[in-house]
Order: structure tokens, then C-alpha cells, then sequence
């Protein structure tokens, strides 16, 4: 199975047109962000895998994601999970809709929440989750959280879990909280926060936020950072065929 052939949106316009019809329709969703770190745990695990494959929408994260989707023939835009966190909740406000938070530690949250409510006017947090430390996307602890959220009346909950947990949790939301939209977003509230700094902006668009991250916890990222590396070949190999088999 080719991973790059799991992007369904190629915009994030064409997300937020979709997930907006959900919210019209009563529908929930699964919103996954997919890039090379995520393609390796893929291959690692089935489990993962599985998970990705009951997300309702997947968009690119990350700039070789990008590239080799246009090399593949299939060209889609850099749709990071963090730079949905903002455009979301205007149209969560807009539309009326309230916003759980699950994620991170519970100061992060309760600052992410207000400076998110004061940049959107109108935007209801109605649920601020932070899970212990070992939890488990799978457990009670999980399921109690889920139904805490449609208890809520929240319709879109950002996860702030990492991966794999973020995208097992959003499956398992489907079940518990059907007519919630989940949307992981990964250190996304650790930005708004400003707990975590993100990269700035030109380096953002050299494309080196892999370097930046990198010089901030080599001990931590050279090894993830490495086995990606050592798959771009054969995805590259794999676009290709794409491209000239149509």
C-alpha cells in the first residue's frame, strides 16, 4: 500500500468546506495530519495503521508528504494540524459550535482555551481534558473522557496527544461521541499556549522546521528524524510508479 495514497483533501479550503458540512449534516469526524514520522509508525504498526484508515479526513503534514504527493501526479497543499487550530475556531464560532480540548497538561489548556476565545469571538470551550501520564487511547480512562466530551455538547475536539495516541482516540470518538469532529493537532496547544515555540515563519517556508526541531531536542528527534530518511527512497520509487501508471 502506497501512504501517500491516504490524502483525501488536497486544500485546507476543501477540508474546512467539508467538515462544515459534517457540522450542518450532524456528523461527526476524524481528522488525521499525515507525514513521514507517521508513515514509519505505519509500517510499525498495525494498529496505527488501522487507525489511519478510519480517519474521514487526511491531509498533508509535511513537506516530503507534499513533494512526493506531486510527484505522484496528485498535488496537495501543506496542511499542518497546528495551522488548523486557528481557521477552525473561527468557523467554530461562526457556526456556533462548542470546543472540547483534550491533551497536554491542564495549564496549557485553560491559557490555549482563553487566548483562543479572545482571538475568536463568539468560540465556546466547553471542555478542557488533560489526560495522566501513561494514558491509554484504548482504556476506560479514554472512554470516560470521550462520553465527558459528548456530555459537553462539544462538536469539535482538538486532540493534543502525539501520535499514535491522538489518532487511536479520535477512532474511539467516533463510537462515543458520534457528532463530535475530532481533529488531531498534535503540540498545536502547546503553541497557542506559547509553552512551545514553533518555528518561525521563514523558516517555515525554506521548508527546514525538521532542522529547527531537530537543533531543539536532538537527543530525542535524530533517531525519528533517521528513519524517515531511510523511507524517502522507496516512497519516491513508489510515486513514480504512481505517476506513470496514472
Amino acid at each position: 500500500m502506497n501512504e501517500l495514497n491516504l490524502v483525501n483533501f488536497s486544500s485546507q479550503q476543501d477540508l474546512l468546506t467539508d467538515l462544515n458540512r459534517h457540522w450542518n449534516d450532524g456528523r461527526g469526524f476524524a481528522v488525521a495530519t499525515l507525514n513521514l514520522d507517521h508513515i514509519v509508525k505505519m509500517r510499525e504498526s498495525d494498529m496505527f495503521r488501522a487507525a489511519y484508515q478510519d480517519q474521514t479526513h487526511i491531509v498533508a503534514d509535511g513537506n516530503p508528504v507534499v513533494w512526493l504527493s506531486r510527484l505522484a501526479g496528485r498535488p496537495v497543499d501543506l496542511v499542518p494540524g497546528s495551522e488548523l487550530i486557528a481557521p477552525l475556531s473561527a468557523l467554530a464560532a461562526e457556526q456556533a459550535v462548542p470546543v472540547a480540548l483534550l491533551g497536554s497538561t491542564q495549564d496549557t489548556l485553560d491559557l490555549a482555551a482563553e487566548r483562543l476565545e479572545h482571538a475568536h469571538p463568539g468560540l465556546q470551550v466547553v471542555a478542557r481534558i488533560a489526560p495522566p501520564l501513561g494514558y491509554d487511547p484504548d482504556g476506560p480512562t479514554a472512554v470516560s473522557d470521550l462520553k465527558q466530551v459528548a456530555a459537553s455538547g462539544a462538536r469539535l475536539c482538538f486532540l493534543a496527544l502525539g501520535a499514535p495516541k491522538q489518532e487511536r482516540l479520535a477512532v474511539l470518538g467516533r463510537t462515543h461521541a458520534p457528532e463530535c469532529g475530532f481533529v488531531s493537532i498534535g503540540a498545536g496547544l502547546d503553541f497557542v499556549a506559547g509553552s512551545q515555540t514553533r518555528a518561525p515563519r521563514w523558516v517555515r517556508k525554506l521548508a527546514l522546521e525538521w532542522v529547527w526541531r531537530l537543533l531543539s531536542n536532538p537527543t530525542r528527534l535524530a533517531a525519528r528524524y533517521g528513519r524517515c530518511i531511510l523511507i524517502m527512497p522507496g516512497l519516491t520509487m513508489a510515486a513514480l510508479r504512481g505517476r506513470f501508471q496514472g
